[in-house]
């Protein structure tokens, strides 16, 4: 009998940057992620974005988003975020973090 070692979660540092007022870079997934949480950990609020200019989400001071992507109904099977993916935020001050899981293979 084989495993199926895809079934296992690797848990890669965890992407952070402090807020400055213009977009400043939380950082770039290395891998596909599977589950993604993001936390502004500010009183302020934070806009991010994966171009350093065009807001994706705006996100309320010290709110977390979950983004399960396991839960997809997509025609692809491996729905997820292109390794590469680079996030930025901009808020007046306090710190952003992007954490995330991945499959091993």
């Amino acid at each position: 009998m084989t495993v199926n070692l895809s079934q296992r979660a690797g848990f890669p540092q965890e992407l952070t940057a402090n807020m400055t007022g213009s977009y400043v870079k939380i950082g770039t997934l290395l891998f596909n992620p599977v589950v993604i949480v993001f936390n502004n950990q500010s009183d302020n609020q934070v806009t991010i974005s994966v171009d350093g200019s065009t807001t994706w989400m705006t996100f309320v001071p010290n709110q977390a988003y979950v983004l399960d992507l396991r839960c997809q109904h997509g025609a692809a099977p491996n729905y997820t975020m292109d390794v590469g993916t680079t996030f930025y935020g901009s808020g007046s001050s306090g710190a952003f973090s992007i954490s995330y899981i991945y499959a091993k293979t």
